[in-house]
């Protein structure tokens, strides 16, 4: 046992080699690939610009938030509240989080034409391309993120011997992943959605112009943000929940005394999810004339088999690891099974396979007010199947793991059921990540003229990627919602070590004020986004108008749009926007601890959880089915493209733009960052106190 206990990093180490190999075949797979026409080429070219630009100004605005947060933990680990490992570990954390999200973009960018070209040939293969696209970042995801957790695992382990003392520095390095996370998903999608907006207002509404026409000055911008919203943000955030709960489980195992055994089962589950995520993506494929139905099936077979795979050796796992604690492999189940069903849910409430979509279309036929109104039901009735599901799935993982016997035992079942929830993220991932390639790839097909043929092929890969984008979200938030609660307990263990007291009682002041504050955090957030997403599509709005007043013989496309410009206010609005609510993410958590103390901080960590999930839940769904609903009219349903229904459809669409690619998933990091920030900061929170202060003048 021994002997396999000292080796086992060495195997997760491989399988992320292995998942990194894979993904860089994947990627000269792709790029191999003919991109079609010159005009074709060129146009991909000008989105990878923008897109490229606007990555390297973001991380040089980053850039600077992360060298004074070194130089702050390089302070603190000076006075003694932390170790030196800290400073580093955010940083390796920060950077392989913002990599994560540059390797998937840059596929992307490559893909898009080449889906576009080779939906010419047939629907197969352009689904081929754009899955390969995002297998490239599912796959980089998963692999940067067990080797950054595997590497820092065997360093910490040669310098110390205590496993506590191992999981407590390695908690802090997802702070810096969940920083990067939250910059990138608040800034790609504040860049996105400004552009979608602005596109979607001026030209089909306003102008009447087809989505993705090339008259659109916004429509570059609109596929650039794509890109650096929906990849990029979206890499950087799925790699922090996949570290953070990988990570949080092995510092539950350390708190139940499990030793090294406990906190290699989670990391080496994560690394046979990477190998069945390999083999899952050889099974996705689908036929020609495919329905939604018949594509989404196709996806889910690859998502299945690795799911299957991945709890035989689970198992197996378990069996060899924690002899005496066998009941932990049905916790790991439980979460597969959570994700699983959660994904299915949000198919149902977001596809328009299903009724509650059809009917969302339906109310378009009185106006954009029913529609909108309606919109927001389905994602408030959506939130309900969710929340039950992660509820059941805590309870089935705490006392299948022990909780009956030991309480430390049963939320350590509740951390390894996140970690089930993720270990096929790689291929999940790929499954979401290809929906803005096949986006991108139709705004290709339109701009370069194809046949309509290749658009209907388009629009079908672009109709399974909102719901699949859809489903990956929900999965991302229900998987955060399991690690949040994780790292929790992780923040009570760190307090109680360094000697803080609590008492957690919901009558005690200083736990129902931070449990007020934490409900009201998401939503603040979310004002903060959304206004941000307001602020920026509203200049968009007034370039494009702009445009088509000015420039001569534009609308008769006679002349070419001024596309930079629309690139470049996006980049300057959402590089200036981002900044307030990633910045909100980092401070409340230490004023609430600095003012109540760390009750209060335990409080504001269980109301954000709380609130977030469901917020984040209720407007990822709210805005697929806005958008899966357009585009169900589009297919020629109640009036199609042009009718009055659609110009509703287009109202309710824009609406849930910033719904579903900004404020929603930004939600779910912001509840990890909170817990992060708070768990690095609790030496400096249990000496320092207004409410201990107090307390003590009163006595």
């Amino acid at each position: 046992m021994n002997t396999f206990i000292n080796v086992a990093p060495y195997y997760a180490l491989a399988a992320a080699i292995l998942g990194l190999v894979f993904a860089a075949y994947k990627f000269f797979w792709v790029k191999a690939k003919p991109e079609g026409s010159p005009l074709m080429a060129d146009i991909s070219a000008k989105i990878r610009k923008g897109a490229m630009a606007y990555l390297k100004r973001q991380y040089k605005t980053v850039a600077i938030f992360f060298a004074v947060m070194v130089v702050i933990l390089a302070v603190m680990a000076s006075q003694g509240m932390l170790t030196w490992f800290v400073p580093f570990a955010f940083l390796s954390g920060g950077i392989f989080s913002g990599l994560s999200g540059f390797a998937g973009m840059k596929i992307a960018t490559y893909a898009n034409s080449r889906t576009a070209n080779g939906a010419k040939d047939g629907l197969n293969k352009g689904l081929k391309i754009a899955f390969s696209s995002g297998t490239v970042m599912g796959l980089t995801v998963v692999g940067l993120g067990l080797l950054d957790i595997s590497v820092w695992f065997l360093i910490l382990r040669s310098m110390l011997s205590d496993p506590n003392e191992i999981m407590s520095a390695m908690l802090t390095f997802g702070m810096g992943a969940s920083s990067m996370a939250l910059f990138a998903r608040v800034g790609g999608g504040i860049f996105t959605k400004a552009a979608d907006v602005g596109a979607d207002l001026v030209g089909k509404v306003e102008a009447g112009i087809p989505e993705d026409d090339p008259r659109n000055p916004a429509v570059i911008a609109d596929n650039v943000g794509d890109n650096v919203g929906d990849v990029a943000g979206m890499g950087a955030d799925l790699y922090e929940s996949y570290v953070g709960s990988v990570i949080s489980a092995g510092a539950l195992a350390a708190s139940a005394g499990l030793g090294f055994a406990g906190i290699l089962v989670p990391m080496l589950i994560a690394a046979i999810g990477i190998v069945s995520s390999v083999i899952g993506t050889f099974f996705v494929s689908t036929k020609e004339g495919a329905s939604q139905k018949n594509l989404l099936a196709s996806l889910r077979r690859g998502t299945y088999i690795s799911s299957f795979l991945s709890a035989i050796g689970a198992g197996a796992l378990v069996y060899i690891l924690l002899p005496d604690y066998t009941g932990v492999f049905w916790a790991v189940i439980s979460g597969l099974v959570a994700g699983v069903l959660i994904g299915f849910f949000t198919e149902y409430y977001t596809s328009d396979s299903y009724k509650p979509t059809r009917a969302l279309s339906k109310s378009s036929e009185t106006g954009s007010a029913t529609i909108i109104i309606d919109g927001l039901a389905l994602g408030m009735l959506s939130t309900a199947i969710p929340v039950i599901i992660v509820a059941v799935s805590v309870l089935i993982s705490y006392f299948v793991s022990g909780g009956a016997e030991s309480f430390a035992m049963g939320l350590y079942g509740v951390g390894i059921s996140a970690v089930g929830m993720l270990s096929t993220l790689g291929i999940t991932l790929a499954t979401d990540a290809y929906g803005p390639v096949a986006d991108n790839a139709g705004g290709i097909a339109e701009m370069s003229g194809l046949d309509a043929e290749v658009r209907e092929r388009t629009d079908a890969l672009d109709s399974l990627g909102n719901t699949t984008a859809a489903t990956g979200k929900g999965f991302a938030i229900g998987s955060a919602a399991l690690t949040a609660l994780a790292l929790i307990v992780s923040y009570t263990d760190e307090i109680t070590a360094m000697g803080g007291a609590l008492d957690l009682r919901l009558t005690q002041p200083a736990v129902l004020i931070g449990l007020f504050v934490g409900a009201m955090l998401p939503f603040l957030f979310s004002a903060y986004t959304m206004k941000a997403v307001g602020r920026a599509a509203q200049k968009i709005v007034v370039e494009v108008r702009r445009q088509f007043k000015e420039i001569a013989g534009l609308m008769e496309g006679k002349a070419e749009a001024d596309y930079e410009t629309c690139v470049d206010i996006c980049t300057k609005s959402s590089l200036g926007e981002m900044i307030l609510p990633a910045a909100l993410g980092i401070i409340a958590p230490i004023l609430v601890g600095l003012i109540l103390g760390p009750n209060g901080v335990v409080g504001m960590l269980a109301g954000a959880l709380v609130s977030g999930f469901v917020v984040a839940v209720m407007m990822a769904n709210s805005g697929g089915a806005w958008d899966n609903a357009k585009k169900y009219i589009e297919a020629g349903n109640f009036g199609g493209k042009g009718s009055e229904n659609h110009k509703a459809a287009v109202v309710g669409d824009t609406v849930g733009d910033p719904f579903k690619d900004t404020s929603g998933p930004s939600v779910n990091i912001l509840i990890k960052l909170l817990t992060m920030v708070s768990i690095v900061f609790a030496g400096l929170v249990v000496k320092f106190n207004l409410i201990d202060l107090i307390t003590g003048l009163f006595k």
